[in-house]
Parts: C-alpha cells; structure tokens; sequence
C-alpha cells in the first residue's frame, strides 16, 4: 500500500473511486452521484489540487489502482484558521478490513501536524456507521455533538456524529 497527496495528475482515477463511492454508499456523503458525474476533468483537477492549507490523501493497492481516499481541508477565516476538517473519506469495499483507512487518517494526522498553528481537526460521520466510527475513535477522535437529520437522501433522515481530534 502507498499513500501520497494526490495532484492534478490523478483527477481521472480520483473521480472513478470518487463516483463509485457515491453510488455504493450514497448516505454517507453530503453530495450525490447525479451531481458529481457532470463535474468536468478540471473541476475534479481543482478539486485535488493541493495546497498549504488541503490536500487529498490517496491509498494505491500494489496493483496501482486508487483504493481510498480522505480530504483535508483548513479553515480559512482569521478566527477560525485553528480548525481543519476531514472530508470524503473513502476506502473501496474489496479492501475495507485491511487497515487502509486507518492509515488514510494517522498519515492525514501526520501531515496536519505540519500546520503552524492548527489545533483542531473536525469531522462528521453518519451515526450509525459505527465501523467509522471505532476508526476515528480508536486514532482519537472523540464524539462532541450529534446533529439530527443532518443528511437526508432517498426520503431517509441521517444523524451525524460531529468528531474533533485535538493537536498536542
């Protein structure tokens, strides 16, 4: 397994896992498949394309082949700029149960240290994704809050769990 920061070179394989992953767990992201599919190449580029302050941390079997996937993304206002937020976090069902999201999030941990300055890093998770939820809790991740029918898709209400790693 090797993970590395995505860039613009990887649009194409990004958007494959992107809208697969859209498609087998749709209640688990904020956006749809229908909306994504339009997305252009240089949508997509952009929206890999890293930064100081976001990157997208990609998991690439031995074959080569995007497996998973996790969104970092900073705060941006003045008064906020000590918050950061996970996103998209992604592992392909063929590979889940292998550790391959663990290392997603410790390797996306470890660069966030990089920071200057960051203290928090925020997520939600559906509530009752319980799997995603032993993960982040098992790296540190601690449940603060629940927002009730945060996701609704399919005429179904989701709970989302809101989450905060705290930097030492």
């Amino acid at each position: 397994m090797n993970i590395r920061v995505l860039n613009e070179s990887d649009a194409h394989v990004y958007q494959e896992l992107r809208l697969s992953a859209l498609k087998t767990n749709p209640e688990a992201f904020g956006s749809t498949y229908d909306k994504e599919v339009h997305f252009s190449m240089e949508t997509v580029e952009e929206r890999i394309k890293p930064s100081k302050d976001k990157f997208v941390l990609g998991s690439f079997d031995k074959m080569g082949s995007l497996v998973g996937t996790v969104i970092f993304i900073r705060e941006n206002n003045i008064k906020t700029t000590h918050k950061a937020n996970v996103y998209g976090m992604y592992v392909a069902p063929e590979v889940r149960g292998k550790g391959i999201g663990k290392s997603l999030i410790l390797e996306l941990i470890k660069q966030a240290r990089n920071c200057e300055g960051l203290e928090h890093i925020n997520l939600t998770v559906v509530s009752n994704n319980q799997s995603a939820k032993k993960l982040y809790e098992f790296v540190g991740f601690e449940v603060y809050g629940t927002e009730r029918k945060a996701l609704k898709f399919d005429g179904q209400y989701y709970d989302e769990d809101l989450m905060v790693f705290t930097i030492s």
